[in-house]
């Protein structure tokens, strides 16, 4: 499934942007509620809801969804921050704390 198709299945999350943060309590990354963001905004709020946090787990469900978009973080690092940073999780193992605001 294409990931537009897959993003109308997930429930909308209110909030303008979710705050994403390290194990020390450092902030690593805020994702806006806003044009541009707002479907990583809904996928990160729906694995939050689901896992509590950003971990492996999460981050593979997470990469499952951007489907076609997964592949192409791949083939260019940079170009999607938030798929490459679940792409990192993944690698390491690494969880993110969150919160949405």
């Amino acid at each position: 499934m294409k990931f537009a198709d897959t993003l109308k299945t997930l429930p909308e999350f209110p909030g303008a942007r979710i705050v994403l943060t390290d194990a020390a309590g450092a902030e690593v990354a805020t994702i806006a509620n806003a044009p541009g963001s707002a479907g990583s905004f809904r996928v990160y709020a729906h694995l939050l809801k689901r896992y509590g946090a950003i971990n492996a787990e999460a981050a593979a469900e997470g990469l499952a969804v951007f489907a076609e978009h997964t592949e192409d973080a791949s083939r260019n690092p940079g170009k999607h921050p938030n798929i490459d940073r679940l792409i990192g999780i993944l690698a390491t193992g690494e969880t993110l704390d969150a919160r949405i605001e």
